[in-house]
């Protein structure tokens, strides 16, 4: 089965500066220091633009690691320098952002590409990973926002004229994360059913009839709850293709499990009860079975036989209409990221 793409995106909104002339001396020192982390975002996005088209965090994990040494490398390089005429207030804030940015790039990502291998295995393991990406963001976000209200400071100090602007970096790091962010909600609506029919499956493969109608009537929930979550969902810049693709889908497991299973679970019973009857008959020594044990042999017989018919139809279907709406789902999946992500190695 495909794996599906959960994007790893860090809130790094840094709102880099130009310096008015007239402040040469105080511009220079926070163009020396700028230019450490503005390499580090430069990296960042380099790294989050492979994880945004289709590679997982595993595939990715060779860009974290040179991303961690770049990381630690500036954060000791701005570490070094002097303070500007004796205060170390920016200077330091900068060490503390670039060393949150190393522990969560270091453990907090390292853990992420862990948890993804085992996201898979429930929802409760895919909604915990979500959350603990979503954690690393939050910390690398809050780490920016100090970063940015300490640079404030230090341009009023020493009267340094900042000239705000989001460079495009910051564009499309803020862009990717709002994509992902909105098609975060979708997947974890898709994996909730999606996981549940794979539960159903499994237990319809052991031929255990109490765990199938379980599982089914949990499908159907799950199902019914999603639909109903995605009727609230608008559409990202006009697009609703995700959000239908997902109906499309959970369509599928409703149908799958009001409809389609019951033929299923019907099969499981009557070769059951033909086994029963079956053994039963075969214990009997053939003077001794009577017409009705015979009749009821050939009807156990018949009915075993048209319920597994109607067992391989149906399974048929199932299988078919299962590949089919996976596979519209993964290419309109991908088809909105390559449309909505922006491309392009950083500059």
């Amino acid at each position: 089965m495909k794996k599906f793409t959960m994007m790893m995106i860090a809130l790094v909104g840094f709102a880099f500066t130009s310096i008015s002339q007239q402040y040469a001396n105080g511009g220079v020192y926070m163009e020396a220091i700028t230019k450490e982390y503005k390499k580090i975002q430069s990296d960042m996005w380099d790294y989050t633009n492979a994880a945004a088209h289709g590679k997982s965090a595993k595939t990715v994990e060779k860009k974290r690691s040179e991303l961690v040494q770049t990381t630690y490398a500036a954060k000791g390089k701005v570490k070094r320098m002097q303070p500007y005429e004796g205060n170390t207030a920016y200077r330091d804030s900068v060490v503390s952002f670039l060393n949150m940015y190393y522990m969560v790039l270091k453990e907090d990502y390292a853990n992420i590409v862990d948890m993804e291998e085992i996201a898979e295995q429930s929802y409760d393991l895919m909604e915990a990973y979500m959350l603990a990406k979503e954690g690393a963001n939050n910390k690398l976000s809050a780490a920016s926002e100090m970063l940015s209200t300490e640079q404030e400071k230090f341009a009023k100090e020493y009267e340094i004229d900042l000239i705000t602007t989001e460079d495009d970096l910051s564009k499309k790091m803020a862009k990717a994360d709002e994509v992902y962010s909105y098609y975060n909600v979708i997947y974890l609506v898709f994996f909730k059913s999606y996981i549940q029919d794979i539960y159903l499956t499994e237990a319809i493969a052991k031929g255990d009839v109490s765990a199938i109608e379980q599982n089914k009537s949990a499908l159907s929930m799950t199902a019914d709850e999603g639909l109903a979550k995605l009727k609230t969902m608008r559409s990202y810049d006009g697009d609703m293709s995700v959000v239908q693709a997902c109906q499309d889908m959970l369509k599928f497991y409703k149908d799958e499990a009001d409809n389609k299973v019951k033929d299923i679970t019907n099969y499981f019973l009557k070769a059951e009860n033909f086994a029963t009857i079956k053994k039963s008959f075969d214990q009997k020594k053939d003077k001794d079975r009577t017409q009705e044990d015979i009749d009821q042999y050939n009807a156990a017989v018949n009915d075993s036989n048209d319920a597994g018919t109607k067992y391989n139809e149906v399974t048929a279907v199932l299988n078919k209409g299962r590949a089919d709406k996976l596979d519209n789902w993964n290419r309109t999946v991908s088809k909105f990221t390559d449309k909505h992500v922006p491309k392009g190695n950083a500059k």
